[in-house]
């Protein structure tokens, strides 16, 4: 491919593939950005932090997709965990705060590694009901969801022009309806900026990594590495094989989840949280937008890490502007961008009659925010509603 690139101007049987890999970074990127600073924050990172894993998740998840597609000559697109990281912004800090966090996201790849190594416990992950997973998800994303209604009242000034904006992109332009978010968002903060004569250092928007000695602790294994791995499994990585497979790739799993894992772990200490096969972004660049050839649209995968990587550059500065934003203004960007994933956990959680009383109650306990034993709502949630499953669901034998 380096061959090809460099002979100049691209043959029309790459511009396809390599466009389509530029527009799946660029979607990915714009539209959950915001969701990564404010889930990493969350769990206790600094912005300076934050910025660093914005900017690890950026450089792992393009070397493992470098590596992958082509070993592969396959379109395998690795992402962060949306999903994942709405579940670190609805689960809130821990005791012993931003190292116990680090050490929960390493175990979370550690166990994306031995997933890909013993398939079983891949099938005991896929044996947790999916509404019930989708339900816990639903859930942790619920009160960011709720960010633009909670922040219009006290700043509506900032407020109502990015969500009339984020309005008019899903009108007219879908796709790009959170980035164009993220750009009246930006305005906002820059007029902002002026009127209280804000400024921004320049060091603070050079792209850094800030590495961080992880600390395990049992909470945080129980109330963030779990859910982590549950809610990516079931949200990132089976749907992204059920959707190759929909457009005629079988994807290797074991060199994937592996791969995964290994991304994840060498990122976790600059903070970054889960990297994972991509759902929305394979169809991108796996799909007949990436050219008429399947055995060509593997370079898509190669175009996206390496406008991945130019994307990294901006990591710090994005981070240095989200900490001088008006109150509400990223929240409510994170907010539009998860609309989406809250629609689809909603649906995938009562879509079947049979069941609907564990997802409802997993949804009820996820949003409720309740915590027990320094233990967050996310796990709790999981642990009420397959009670409820085994109680109601499960069939005892005859005669008892």
């Amino acid at each position: 491919m380096e061959r090809e690139l460099k002979s100049g101007a691209a043959r029309p049987d790459l511009q396809q593939p390599l466009s389509a890999g530029v527009v799946a970074a660029l979607v990915g990127y714009t539209s959950a950005f915001a969701v990564v600073l404010t889930g990493l924050m969350a769990v206790g990172a600094t912005p300076r932090q934050a910025a660093s894993g914005l900017l690890a998740l950026c450089l792992t998840q393009a070397v493992g997709m470098l590596w992958l597609s082509r070993r592969h000559r396959m379109p395998l697109v690795l992402v962060w965990s949306t999903p994942g990281v709405a579940l670190l912004a609805g689960t809130g800090g821990f005791d012993g705060g931003w190292p116990v966090a680090v050490g929960a996201f390493l175990v979370a790849g550690a166990a994306y590694v031995l997933t890909g190594m013993w398939p079983a416990l891949g099938s005991v992950i896929a044996r947790i009901p999916a509404p019930i997973a989708q339900a816990m998800l639903a859930g942790v994303v619920l009160e960011l969801c709720l960010s633009p209604v909670t922040h219009v009242k006290d700043n509506p000034w900032a407020i109502l022009p990015i969500v009339l904006v984020w309005l008019l992109g899903v009108r007219f332009a879908p796709r790009w309806a959170v980035p164009a978010a993220f750009v009246a968002a930006a305005a906002v903060i820059g007029v902002d900026m002026v009127r209280e004569g804000t400024t921004i250092a320049g060091s603070s928007l050079i792209p850094a990594l800030a590495f961080t000695a992880p600390e395990l602790s049992w909470a945080a294994l129980v109330g963030i590495a779990l859910p982590l791995y549950v809610v990516t499994m079931a949200s990132q990585n089976v749907p992204g094989v059920a959707i190759m497979k929909s457009l005629g790739y079988d994807v290797p799993w074991r060199s994937s989840m592996v791969t995964a894992g290994v991304a994840t772990m060498a990122g976790a200490t600059a903070g970054g949280h889960s990297v994972n096969l991509a759902a929305i972004s394979a169809a991108l660049a796996a799909g007949p937008v990436a050219g008429p050839d399947p055995e060509r649209r593997w370079i898509a995968s190669q175009s996206a890490a390496w406008t991945y990587v130019v994307l990294a550059a901006a990591s710090a500065a994005l981070a240095a502007l989200v900490a001088v934003a008006p109150a509400g203004v990223i929240a409510t960007v994170a907010g539009l961008a998860l609309l989406g994933t809250l629609a689809d956990s909603l649906q995938g959680a009562v879509s079947q009659r049979r069941g609907r009383e564990a997802a409802v109650i997993t949804f009820l306990v996820a949003a409720s925010g309740v915590s027990a034993a320094g233990i967050g709502s996310a796990f709790w949630a999981l642990v009420a509603g397959l009670v409820v499953h085994l109680a109601l669901d499960v069939r005892l034998p005859k005669g008892s």
